[in-house]
């Protein structure tokens, strides 16, 4: 190495009158291009409450007690380099929430490279996604579900509601070979029957739109009763540890003692106030996923990363919807972007109906739907 650095030397100061030696060797280097450091903007503290919120989808409070529960998470050992510092790597990652862009587009945004946007959307994004145990909680004491209830029956009059549940799809851009790791056929489970690759991310909400329980790791083809029949949270309502409290779905779901689903057709009037109860109860489900999805547009939108990196994604938004909640934040209006589709074109894609379950085996009166049907007769 020593020898070829001093040959360029060498050739660089010889003289003129050498330039016809065949026998010289001529090296030829690339030189480095000199490092640009792209001015970063501080919208912190250049734009105004509804311009920040239009533009980050959190009010200015909120995101400062996000940055006090991760910032040790984000800090960096040194300020060498030009390091980004935690406040900027956080609205870096709600700027991508916010636009579901691609991410050399968020870089230009917010003044950082491509390959520094991506590193900091799946740090920060894992850093919330950390928060999910303290701001995405079932009530599992007398008190508070007590108290869940009787939310859900000021609504409509529905008793024992703790909850209701549905599922939504979130589109995956990635080709499938790269969405399933083991390619081929595999990946077509994630294709859902509008033709589209995604996960199918069950939730259910308190009165509030607030998320209390989510999974996320079905394919898009899952069908909503499967998911939950396989869910932790139907094993303890199998086990009795809610005790007579009930869930609220659509009829996609079986019928049982602890799911109350809408009647497919109605004889009497008590049956057909349950029904009107039911849909409204469970209204709120409904509600939250528009408002998530609106508050996040990347939800709706689609997200362009890897499947592994889809999960921390889909758990930040949720948890920072709840924190805005609690904080009183509104949902943002605006957009800084031009969709694709009008908004509610946009969101009803992501919603597939399930298809009801024939009338002679889900609505007979059997032991499944014994508990609705006493329902109806006791309270409707």
């Amino acid at each position: 190495m020593h020898r070829a650095r001093q040959r360029v030397i060498d050739i660089a100061f010889e003289d003129d009158d050498d330039e016809d030696n065949e026998d010289d060797e001529f090296v030829i280097f690339a030189i480095r291009r000199p490092r640009w450091i792209r001015e970063r903007a501080e919208d912190f503290e250049s734009l105004d409450d509804i311009d920040f919120v239009t533009r980050y989808r959190l009010s200015k409070s909120t995101v400062l007690s996000i940055l006090e529960k991760i910032e040790d998470a984000l800090e960096f050992e040194t300020d060498r380099n030009n390091c980004v510092s935690p406040i900027n790597q956080l609205l870096c990652t709600l700027r991508y929430y916010a636009t579901g862009c691609f991410q050399t587009t968020g870089g230009d945004l917010c003044g950082f490279s491509s390959s520094t946007v991506n590193r900091i959307v799946h740090k920060v994004s894992y850093a919330i996604a950390l928060l999910r145990s303290q701001y995405i909680h079932f009530p599992d004491n007398p008190e508070e579900i007590k108290r869940t209830q009787l939310e859900f029956y000021r609504r409509a009059k529905f008793p024992r509601v703790v909850g209701a549940i549905d599922c939504t799809h979130v589109k995956l851009w990635q080709s499938p070979v790269v969405v399933c790791f083991s390619g081929g056929d595999t990946a077509e489970r994630f294709r859902n029957r509008k033709g589209y690759y995604s996960l199918n991310v069950q939730a259910i909400c308190n009165a509030n739109l607030e998320i209390m329980d989510v999974v996320a790791r079905y394919d898009g083809s899952t069908h909503d009763s499967r998911i939950f029949r396989e869910s932790k949270r139907r094993a303890l309502f199998e086990q009795g540890v809610y005790g007579d409290a009930v869930l609220v779905g659509d009829s996609g779901y079986a019928s049982s003692s602890y799911m109350m689903i809408p009647l497919h057709e109605c004889h009497t009037p008590a049956e057909q106030l349950y029904n009107e109860s039911q849909i409204r109860t469970r209204n709120p489900i409904e509600r939250f996923f528009g408002v998530w999805k609106r508050r996040f547009p990347i939800m709706a939108l689609g997200l362009r990363v890897k499947l592994e990196r889809v999960f921390p994604i889909i758990t930040a938004t949720l948890v920072l919807n709840n924190i805005a909640r609690r904080a009183g934040d509104q949902v943002p209006i605006g957009f800084e972007m031009t969709l694709p589709a009008p908004w509610e074109e946009i969101l009803a894609q992501d919603n597939i109906p399930n298809e009801y379950v024939p009338y002679p085996i889900q609505h007979r009166v059997t032991l499944q739907n014994r508990e609705r049907q006493m329902l109806i007769d006791g309270h409707f």
